[in-house]
């Protein structure tokens, strides 16, 4: 039973014994009990219940409102507090309960950083990896083929050269998998140039209709926020190959105000039709990195849209 209703009830027990009382002690009531007597008795419980019930609910109402947040707050969405409704001990609560939100959104933030600048980091030592180690002994084997068929007879001379295209692909493949664990191009070229290929290799490997939409004239922006931006074009681009059954998908780059925004648009089945897991809570999480602002809409049947509004706080070098 909650607060409210056991207040209310023990209110109730004492204004009915001493109505109950008042109807049948003869001090204050006639013997026997006239019915106009009975008549305002009753409607007066009835009206302090009422009454009771009323302010109950109004004094208590802080609590539920706590009570609600307390079991729907995320981390990933910060800024939900609750207003400070004056003093007393259920404005102290309340004040302490924002504070302490404070307090693990800074923490949250601070620790996903971390988590991401590491995991940043680890991607570009694998790519690294990748690329000296594996991709050089592809190339080496590639060569070694290439001689080897050029001296062999038939049929042995078409073998190799089938031994020597499927080394190529997975040469690519390779390569592909650096470029999605280091954006080189992020660095080299910037962030227009680092979309423009993604939205490229997700068109040629998926056979969806990519549509670009990016200003021409952006303003610089700090490295980490480059690359959240592009992490989130990547990450809404993932999901819709894998969840949203599209056919067309548009991605677009302006600058609004003091941010820029990116906005990945789908025309698949929609958000409903996909649970928020690891990969949108990671995107939440670079979103916080920067300070921005991250919404994910969409209707079952009409597409989602992915909207990021990073703030242009600081230049580049």
């Amino acid at each position: 039973m909650s607060l409210f209703w056991r207040i209310f009830g023990l209110n109730a027990l004492v204004l009915g014994t001493a109505t109950a009382l008042l109807l049948w002690a003869p001090v204050t009531v006639s013997v026997p009990v006239l019915l106009t007597e009975a008549v305002i008795l009753v409607g007066g419980l009835a009206v302090m219940l009422v009454a009771n019930a009323a302010l109950l609910r109004w004094g208590l109402s802080p609590l539920d409102r706590l009570t609600r947040l307390m079991t729907t707050v995320d981390l990933l969405r910060p800024g939900q507090r609750l207003p400070v409704p004056g003093g007393g001990e259920v404005g102290e609560l309340i004040r302490t309960f924002n504070a302490m939100l404070d307090r693990l959104e800074r923490e949250r933030a601070t620790s996903s950083a971390r988590v991401l600048l590491a995991q940043e980091a680890e991607r570009r030592r694998i790519a690294q990896e990748l690329h000296d180690e594996v991709g050089q002994s592809m190339t080496a084997i590639l060569l070694v083929l290439k001689r080897a068929a050029d001296e062999a007879a038939e049929p042995l001379r078409g073998e190799l050269h089938q031994a020597q295209e499927i080394t190529r692909e997975s040469l690519d493949e390779v390569r592909r998998l650096v470029r999605r664990l280091r954006p080189g191009v992020l660095d080299d070229l910037g962030l227009v140039s680092a979309l423009t290929s993604l939205t490229h290799d997700f068109a040629t490997h998926t056979g969806l209709r990519v549509r670009r939409r990016f200003d021409p004239a952006l303003p610089a922006l700090e490295r980490e926020t480059e690359l959240v931006l592009y992490r989130v074009a990547q990450e809404s681009l993932t999901n819709v190959a894998r969840h949203a059954d599209a056919e067309r998908v548009e991605v677009s780059l302006r600058h609004a105000d003091d941010a820029v925004e990116l906005c990945v648009t789908d025309d698949g089945r929609g958000i409903e039709a996909v649970c928020e897991g690891a990969g949108i809570r990671g995107m939440r999480e670079r979103a916080l990195l920067v300070g921005a602002d991250l919404d994910i809409a969409g209707a079952a049947g009409s597409g989602t849209r992915v909207r990021l509004n990073a703030p242009v706080s600081g230049r580049r070098p």
